[in-house]
């Protein structure tokens, strides 16, 4: 039997229970561990109050194992010690002349072990590590319109419960005639220097500092309102507008009016989800309104004009030709909804319904056998 690799001995130093972390069972489906990491990990997440960075990071280290087969199977042989990359692997190689920089993009995104495989390349061919700007939460907030609404266009005014930016501080986080200080973490560089185990060995990773968040500095003293995060949780009233024809299930983006994060950050999005009530009368297909009008056996026969209201609201004279059938649709141009490109609007249909009575006096029984034999 081949030699275990490097990274795979020692299997019992710093072992996780990953199912522990996460509060499953080992024969815990994948379905079962999502449910799990997630709800962990809105419990524990460091944006919330009562959040825990540590538990966090720990949360998250255990999905990235047990939600991926082949690691789970790999940690369940070996222990968490299956991705501790040790010995010196990458910590001498030297590739003089040739630019790495460009090499970590590939690896964006993709997680070792709790750690970015982009960063550790970054880390160890340009001694830089990525500088990362903390971004609040985004919102969705439904919103139910009428077809009317939906047809004229409306500023609609929310009630928002959300974590703002302080309005004392304006979201420096220090308190009001009080300064910034260096911060004594960082020294004001707003990085700071650590060494992890990785696939490439020991590296020295260059990380945003998290007592001044990267800025390099922190209050003289702390907001009183805020305690110094640089936001709040509190409630405001804003107004959106909604435009001409929006259409159910659309959605609006507000960039910048969603949760507010510690300091230094940018608030997230707000996204509006619009949800359109029927009609009694109209019934909407895109851009097209249809609205069904029933006539008499003679209006069918010789032919009429109709008044149809439209949805602003204005009668509308229809021509009903002769010898029409039921079922048949009249079509009004630039009478259905504007179109949200604002190009014009759509087409109004109007639906023909021939009234048959169910039940005929006798004259009038006789008049229609003879007006059949007159058709003939």
């Amino acid at each position: 039997m081949p030699s275990a690799p490097l990274w795979l001995e020692n299997k019992n130093s710093m072992s996780k229970d990953y199912y522990n972390i996460l509060g499953v069972d080992k024969k815990a489906t994948q379905e079962d561990i999502k449910k799990a990491y997630h709800k962990m990990a809105h419990k524990y997440h460091p944006d919330k109050d009562g959040g825990d960075e540590a538990k966090f990071k720990e949360v998250n280290e255990a999905h990235q194992v047990l939600g991926d087969e082949t690691k789970r199977a790999q940690y369940d042989q070996f222990g968490s010690a299956f991705n501790q990359a040790g010995g010196s692997g990458a910590g001498g190689f030297n590739a003089s002349g040739f630019d790495f920089s460009n090499m970590s993009g590939g690896f964006s995104g993709m997680n070792f072990d709790g750690v970015d495989i982009g960063d550790l390349f970054s880390q160890a061919f340009t001694g830089r590590g990525r500088t990362r700007t903390r971004r609040g939460a985004d919102i969705t907030v439904d919103v139910t319109l009428s077809l009317k609404e939906s047809f004229e266009g409306i500023k609609k005014r929310l009630t928002l419960t959300k974590p703002s930016i302080c309005k004392e501080c304006e979201g420096s986080g220090a308190e009001k005639g009080t300064e910034q200080t260096t911060c004594p973490n960082c020294s004001g560089s707003g990085q700071v220097k650590h060494t992890v185990n990785s696939i490439l060995g020991q590296i020295q990773q260059t990380t945003s500092c998290t007592k001044c968040a990267g800025s390099g500095k922190v209050p003289e003293k702390k907001c009183s309102n805020c305690g110094g995060q640089g936001f709040k949780k509190d409630t405001s009233d804003i107004t959106v507008d909604i435009p001409q024809g929006i259409q159910e299930g659309e959605t609006i983006k507000y960039s910048g009016m969603g949760e507010a994060a510690a300091r230094p950050s940018i608030p997230g999005d707000l996204y509006v989800r619009i949800h359109v009530k029927p009609h009694n009368d109209f019934v909407r297909n895109g851009d097209t309104l249809v609205i069904q009008k029933t006539i008499s056996i003679p209006q069918a026969v010789l032919g009429s004009r109709i008044d149809v209201l439209s949805i602003e609201g204005s009668e509308l004279s229809v021509k009903i030709p002769a010898g029409i059938s039921s079922g048949t649709e009249i079509e009004l141009p630039g009478k259905g909804m504007p179109r949200l490109n604002g190009r014009g609007r759509g087409s109004m249909i109007v639906k023909v319904k021939v009234d048959i009575p169910k039940r005929v006096s006798r004259r009038a029984k006789k008049l229609l056998k003879d007006l059949e034999g007159e058709l003939r």
